[in-house]
């Protein structure tokens, strides 16, 4: 029971990070500029961004659940807002400002923060450490595909 009203409020928060993401992306993925950009040869299909997203916010969420347990500092809650504006912007500078370089700055500070949080609570959180590996992983993915949408176009 302890685990579980954090864990549902971090799922609330985090996929409500994205579902406000999403509303601030315009045409998104589906837009004719997305479409008519020249993109990474690794750029995975446009549903494996969805199957990433859940996983990675489940994931998110169970390791901020065992951050909060452990240490819920003002620190970490800092770190966690910094994360959810990063990971809103992105898709507004990116999709709808079509801010490709901006976006790139956007994605690399969170990929920074998501770091962060990894290395500097990986004494405390152990094994559960785990948890925050997805979202860091997919992050170095999206940034390497950013940075290739940067170059080329």
């Amino acid at each position: 029971m302890k685990f579980l009203k954090p864990f549902f409020v971090f799922l609330l928060l985090n996929f409500g990070a994205l579902g406000i993401g999403s509303f601030f992306m315009a045409e998104g993925p589906q837009g004719d500029w997305y479409l008519q950009l020249d993109k990474a040869p690794w750029t995975p299909d446009g549903w494996v961004f969805g199957v990433a997203w859940t996983s990675i916010m489940i994931c998110f969420s169970i390791y901020m659940v065992s951050l909060y347990l452990k240490r819920f500092t003002k620190k970490v809650r800092i770190l966690f807002l910094i994360q959810f504006i990063l990971n809103i912007s992105w898709n507004f500078l990116f999709f709808n400002q079509k801010h490709i370089d901006l976006a790139l700055v956007n994605i690399t500070l969170l990929t920074f923060i998501v770091a962060v949080f990894l290395f500097t609570y990986l004494k405390d959180l152990k094994i559960k450490s785990i948890f925050i590996l997805p979202y860091l992983i997919w992050l170095c993915i999206a940034t390497s595909l950013n940075l290739y949408i940067s170059i080329y176009n």
